[in-house]
Protein backbone atom coordinates (compact mmCIF):
# COMPACT_ATOMS: atom_id res chain seq x y z
CA UNK A 1 0.00 0.00 0.00
CA UNK A 2 1.75 3.19 -1.33
CA UNK A 3 1.37 6.63 0.95
CA UNK A 4 -1.26 7.92 -0.98
CA UNK A 5 -3.27 5.13 -0.53
CA UNK A 6 -2.97 5.10 3.26
CA UNK A 7 -4.26 7.85 4.59
CA UNK A 8 -3.18 7.36 8.40
CA UNK A 9 0.35 8.22 7.18
CA UNK A 10 -0.54 11.49 6.90
CA UNK A 11 -0.63 13.84 10.46
CA UNK A 12 -4.06 14.22 11.30
CA UNK A 13 -4.84 17.05 14.07
CA UNK A 14 -7.73 16.93 16.66
CA UNK A 15 -9.52 19.70 17.71
CA UNK A 16 -11.13 20.26 21.41
CA UNK A 17 -14.54 19.59 19.58
CA UNK A 18 -13.76 16.46 17.93
CA UNK A 19 -16.32 13.76 18.44
CA UNK A 20 -15.37 11.05 20.58
CA UNK A 21 -16.01 7.07 20.09
CA UNK A 22 -13.83 3.83 21.03
CA UNK A 23 -14.29 -0.07 22.07
CA UNK A 24 -15.02 -0.92 25.87
CA UNK A 25 -13.79 -4.71 26.32
CA UNK A 26 -11.17 -6.63 28.54
CA UNK A 27 -9.17 -7.13 27.27
CA UNK A 28 -9.18 -5.00 24.55
CA UNK A 29 -5.32 -4.52 23.71
CA UNK A 30 -6.24 -7.20 20.71
CA UNK A 31 -8.96 -4.72 18.92
CA UNK A 32 -8.29 -4.19 15.44
CA UNK A 33 -11.28 -1.80 15.41
CA UNK A 34 -9.18 1.41 17.19
CA UNK A 35 -6.99 1.01 13.68
CA UNK A 36 -9.72 0.57 11.51
CA UNK A 37 -12.35 3.49 12.68
CA UNK A 38 -8.13 5.20 12.63
CA UNK A 39 -8.00 4.44 9.40
CA UNK A 40 -11.71 5.79 8.28
CA UNK A 41 -11.18 8.84 10.75
CA UNK A 42 -8.08 9.88 8.39
CA UNK A 43 -9.81 8.99 4.82
CA UNK A 44 -12.79 11.42 5.76
CA UNK A 45 -10.65 14.20 7.12
CA UNK A 46 -12.80 14.01 10.33
CA UNK A 47 -12.10 15.52 13.59
CA UNK A 48 -12.30 12.81 15.77
CA UNK A 49 -10.80 10.35 17.88
CA UNK A 50 -11.93 6.31 18.40
CA UNK A 51 -9.98 5.28 21.43
CA UNK A 52 -9.91 1.51 23.21
CA UNK A 53 -11.05 1.87 26.33
CA UNK A 54 -10.47 -1.00 28.45
CA UNK A 55 -12.77 -2.03 31.40
CA UNK A 56 -12.93 -4.70 33.72
CA UNK A 57 -16.13 -6.36 33.85
CA UNK A 58 -16.76 -4.97 37.82
CA UNK A 59 -16.49 -1.75 36.00
CA UNK A 60 -18.39 -2.34 33.44
CA UNK A 61 -21.89 -0.40 34.31
CA UNK A 62 -20.35 2.94 35.70
CA UNK A 63 -17.69 3.13 32.97
CA UNK A 64 -20.40 2.76 30.58
CA UNK A 65 -22.88 5.83 32.45
CA UNK A 66 -19.78 7.62 32.41
CA UNK A 67 -19.31 8.07 28.58
CA UNK A 68 -22.72 10.69 27.94
CA UNK A 69 -20.50 12.96 30.63
CA UNK A 70 -17.16 12.49 28.92
CA UNK A 71 -18.79 13.53 25.77
CA UNK A 72 -18.84 10.74 24.04
CA UNK A 73 -20.70 9.76 20.89
CA UNK A 74 -20.82 6.08 21.41
CA UNK A 75 -18.54 2.91 21.33
CA UNK A 76 -18.18 -0.69 20.17
CA UNK A 77 -18.83 -3.46 22.91
CA UNK A 78 -17.01 -6.48 22.76
CA UNK A 79 -16.25 -9.36 25.10
CA UNK A 80 -17.13 -9.84 27.70
CA UNK A 81 -19.71 -7.15 28.05
CA UNK A 82 -22.25 -7.70 25.29
CA UNK A 83 -25.05 -8.92 27.27
CA UNK A 84 -24.44 -6.63 29.84
CA UNK A 85 -24.58 -3.49 27.81
CA UNK A 86 -27.48 -4.79 26.20
CA UNK A 87 -28.97 -4.86 29.90
CA UNK A 88 -27.86 -1.56 30.56
CA UNK A 89 -28.58 0.86 27.69
CA UNK A 90 -31.46 3.01 28.22
CA UNK A 91 -32.85 1.85 25.05
CA UNK A 92 -32.44 -1.21 22.58
CA UNK A 93 -33.18 -2.10 18.72
CA UNK A 94 -35.53 -5.11 18.29
CA UNK A 95 -32.35 -6.66 16.88
CA UNK A 96 -30.07 -6.27 19.43
CA UNK A 97 -33.29 -7.86 21.80
CA UNK A 98 -33.31 -10.80 19.56
CA UNK A 99 -29.74 -11.47 19.14
CA UNK A 100 -29.68 -10.99 23.21
CA UNK A 101 -26.16 -8.49 22.74
CA UNK A 102 -25.07 -4.99 21.77
CA UNK A 103 -22.22 -4.54 20.19
CA UNK A 104 -22.86 -0.79 19.34
CA UNK A 105 -23.73 1.74 21.70
CA UNK A 106 -25.07 5.60 19.65
CA UNK A 107 -25.80 8.32 22.24
CA UNK A 108 -28.08 10.80 21.30
CA UNK A 109 -28.19 15.16 22.61
CA UNK A 110 -30.08 14.00 25.56
CA UNK A 111 -27.32 11.79 26.93
CA UNK A 112 -29.16 8.52 26.31
CA UNK A 113 -28.01 5.36 25.35
CA UNK A 114 -28.91 2.62 22.77
CA UNK A 115 -27.99 -0.69 22.55
CA UNK A 116 -27.53 -1.85 18.76
CA UNK A 117 -26.15 -5.33 17.19
CA UNK A 118 -24.58 -4.97 13.57
CA UNK A 119 -23.21 -8.03 13.64
CA UNK A 120 -26.18 -9.58 11.28
CA UNK A 121 -25.40 -6.84 9.20
CA UNK A 122 -21.70 -7.26 9.00
CA UNK A 123 -22.30 -10.80 8.25
CA UNK A 124 -25.06 -10.02 5.23
CA UNK A 125 -22.80 -7.57 3.77
CA UNK A 126 -19.29 -9.37 3.88
CA UNK A 127 -20.98 -12.44 2.20
CA UNK A 128 -22.67 -9.61 -0.98
CA UNK A 129 -18.83 -8.48 -1.29
CA UNK A 130 -17.74 -11.70 -0.97
CA UNK A 131 -19.81 -14.20 -2.99
CA UNK A 132 -21.93 -11.85 -4.80
CA UNK A 133 -23.59 -14.83 -6.72
CA UNK A 134 -25.11 -16.17 -4.00
CA UNK A 135 -28.98 -16.06 -3.35
CA UNK A 136 -30.23 -16.78 0.28
CA UNK A 137 -33.44 -18.33 -1.04
CA UNK A 138 -31.84 -20.53 -3.91
CA UNK A 139 -30.64 -23.13 -0.51
CA UNK A 140 -30.68 -24.23 2.82
CA UNK A 141 -27.71 -22.77 4.84
CA UNK A 142 -25.91 -24.91 7.60
CA UNK A 143 -24.53 -23.51 10.14
CA UNK A 144 -22.03 -25.14 12.72
CA UNK A 145 -21.68 -23.67 16.47
CA UNK A 146 -24.34 -22.61 18.70
CA UNK A 147 -22.30 -19.86 20.43
CA UNK A 148 -22.81 -16.66 20.91
CA UNK A 149 -21.81 -15.22 17.56
CA UNK A 150 -24.01 -18.25 15.95
CA UNK A 151 -27.17 -16.37 17.04
CA UNK A 152 -26.38 -13.15 15.24
CA UNK A 153 -25.49 -15.13 11.62
CA UNK A 154 -29.21 -16.96 12.41
CA UNK A 155 -30.92 -14.14 12.60
CA UNK A 156 -29.59 -12.43 9.94
CA UNK A 157 -30.05 -15.24 7.59
CA UNK A 158 -33.50 -16.17 9.11
CA UNK A 159 -34.34 -12.21 7.78
CA UNK A 160 -32.80 -12.70 4.37
CA UNK A 161 -35.26 -15.87 3.85
CA UNK A 162 -33.28 -19.00 3.39
CA UNK A 163 -35.78 -21.33 3.28
CA UNK A 164 -33.82 -23.74 5.43
CA UNK A 165 -30.83 -23.43 8.14
CA UNK A 166 -29.59 -26.23 9.68
CA UNK A 167 -27.97 -26.11 12.96
CA UNK A 168 -24.97 -27.79 13.87
CA UNK A 169 -23.48 -27.99 17.36
CA UNK A 170 -21.33 -30.52 19.41
CA UNK A 171 -23.93 -30.64 22.23
CA UNK A 172 -27.34 -30.87 20.91
CA UNK A 173 -29.16 -29.28 24.18
CA UNK A 174 -27.58 -25.79 23.69
CA UNK A 175 -28.51 -25.93 19.87
CA UNK A 176 -31.81 -26.74 20.64
CA UNK A 177 -32.29 -23.77 23.32
CA UNK A 178 -30.97 -21.46 20.62
CA UNK A 179 -33.42 -22.98 17.52
CA UNK A 180 -36.75 -22.58 20.11
CA UNK A 181 -35.99 -18.96 21.36
CA UNK A 182 -35.41 -17.37 17.68
CA UNK A 183 -37.82 -19.79 15.78
CA UNK A 184 -37.84 -19.38 12.03
CA UNK A 185 -36.75 -22.23 9.64
CA UNK A 186 -33.87 -23.41 11.94
CA UNK A 187 -33.50 -27.55 12.57
CA UNK A 188 -30.97 -28.85 14.82
CA UNK A 189 -29.12 -31.42 13.74
CA UNK A 190 -27.07 -33.58 15.73
CA UNK A 191 -23.03 -33.27 15.11
CA UNK A 192 -22.51 -36.96 14.43
CA UNK A 193 -24.99 -36.11 11.12
CA UNK A 194 -22.57 -33.07 10.47
CA UNK A 195 -21.23 -34.25 7.29
CA UNK A 196 -24.96 -35.45 5.82
CA UNK A 197 -26.52 -31.85 6.74
CA UNK A 198 -24.18 -30.56 3.68
CA UNK A 199 -26.37 -32.24 1.73
CA UNK A 200 -27.63 -29.77 -0.90
CA UNK A 201 -26.25 -27.21 1.04
CA UNK A 202 -25.92 -23.34 -0.68
CA UNK A 203 -24.19 -22.17 2.00
CA UNK A 204 -21.48 -23.24 4.76
CA UNK A 205 -20.74 -20.99 7.72
CA UNK A 206 -18.34 -22.02 11.06
CA UNK A 207 -19.11 -20.05 13.87
CA UNK A 208 -16.99 -21.78 15.94
CA UNK A 209 -13.40 -20.55 17.46
CA UNK A 210 -12.13 -24.04 15.69
CA UNK A 211 -9.40 -23.48 12.92
CA UNK A 212 -8.77 -20.02 15.03
CA UNK A 213 -4.69 -19.42 15.17
CA UNK A 214 -4.17 -21.71 18.55
CA UNK A 215 -7.30 -24.01 18.24
CA UNK A 216 -7.59 -27.40 16.71
CA UNK A 217 -9.28 -27.25 12.87
CA UNK A 218 -12.88 -28.03 12.37
CA UNK A 219 -13.35 -31.54 11.86
CA UNK A 220 -15.93 -31.61 9.04
CA UNK A 221 -15.59 -33.65 5.75
CA UNK A 222 -16.84 -31.81 2.45
CA UNK A 223 -18.02 -34.92 0.24
CA UNK A 224 -21.63 -34.11 1.13
CA UNK A 225 -21.12 -30.39 -0.14
CA UNK A 226 -22.07 -29.10 -3.45
CA UNK A 227 -19.43 -27.28 -5.49
CA UNK A 228 -21.12 -24.54 -5.69
CA UNK A 229 -22.21 -23.85 -2.33
CA UNK A 230 -20.04 -20.69 -0.79
CA UNK A 231 -18.31 -21.30 2.67
CA UNK A 232 -17.54 -18.71 5.04
CA UNK A 233 -15.42 -18.70 8.74
CA UNK A 234 -16.02 -15.75 10.90
CA UNK A 235 -12.45 -16.73 11.93
CA UNK A 236 -10.24 -14.13 10.37
CA UNK A 237 -6.40 -15.33 12.42
CA UNK A 238 -5.69 -17.15 9.71
CA UNK A 239 -7.39 -15.41 7.08
CA UNK A 240 -7.76 -19.10 5.36
CA UNK A 241 -8.60 -21.21 7.90
CA UNK A 242 -8.32 -25.32 7.13
CA UNK A 243 -11.99 -25.20 6.84
CA UNK A 244 -11.33 -22.57 3.50
CA UNK A 245 -8.38 -24.51 2.20
CA UNK A 246 -10.11 -27.29 1.88
CA UNK A 247 -13.27 -25.56 0.50
CA UNK A 248 -10.78 -23.77 -2.32
CA UNK A 249 -9.14 -26.97 -3.12
CA UNK A 250 -12.28 -28.43 -3.93
CA UNK A 251 -13.69 -25.31 -5.96
CA UNK A 252 -16.08 -23.94 -3.65
CA UNK A 253 -16.37 -20.09 -3.39
CA UNK A 254 -15.18 -18.98 0.13
CA UNK A 255 -15.47 -15.73 2.06
CA UNK A 256 -13.51 -15.22 4.73
CA UNK A 257 -13.72 -13.59 8.22
CA UNK A 258 -12.32 -10.15 7.56
CA UNK A 259 -14.82 -8.75 5.96
CA UNK A 260 -18.18 -9.43 8.56
CA UNK A 261 -15.65 -7.04 11.06
CA UNK A 262 -15.32 -4.54 8.77
CA UNK A 263 -19.03 -4.43 7.80
CA UNK A 264 -20.65 -4.69 11.05
CA UNK A 265 -18.49 -1.26 11.96
CA UNK A 266 -19.72 1.32 9.26
CA UNK A 267 -23.37 1.66 10.69
CA UNK A 268 -21.33 2.57 14.28
CA UNK A 269 -19.21 4.56 12.30
CA UNK A 270 -21.68 6.42 10.51
CA UNK A 271 -23.89 7.47 13.38
CA UNK A 272 -20.99 8.38 15.70
CA UNK A 273 -19.09 10.63 13.03
CA UNK A 274 -21.78 11.21 9.95
CA UNK A 275 -19.87 9.54 7.47
CA UNK A 276 -21.15 6.19 5.18
CA UNK A 277 -17.81 4.72 5.09
CA UNK A 278 -16.89 2.05 2.59
CA UNK A 279 -14.64 -1.32 2.96
CA UNK A 280 -11.88 -1.54 0.05
CA UNK A 281 -9.06 -3.77 -0.49
CA UNK A 282 -6.40 -1.30 0.98
CA UNK A 283 -8.19 -1.08 3.93
CA UNK A 284 -8.29 -4.85 4.05
CA UNK A 285 -4.81 -4.60 3.77
CA UNK A 286 -4.27 -1.92 6.02
CA UNK A 287 -5.95 -3.75 8.99
CA UNK A 288 -4.11 -7.30 8.38
CA UNK A 289 -0.91 -5.14 9.05
CA UNK A 290 -1.27 -4.85 12.50
CA UNK A 291 0.91 -6.82 14.38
Amino acid sequence: MSAAQNPTQTYRAITGKARLAGVMGWPVGHSRSPRLHGYWLAQHKIDGAYVPLPVAPENFERALRALPALGFRGANVTLPHKEAALALADSATAEARRIGAANTLVIDEKGRIEARNTDAYGFIESLKEGAPAWRPRNAPAVVIGAGGASRALLVALTDAGLPEIRLVNRTSGRADALAASLGGPIRVMGWSDRAKALDGAGLLVNATTQGMAGQPALELPLDHLPPDAVVNDIVYVPLETPLLAAARRRGNPVVDGLGMLLHQARPGFAAWFGVEPNVTPDLRTYILQQP
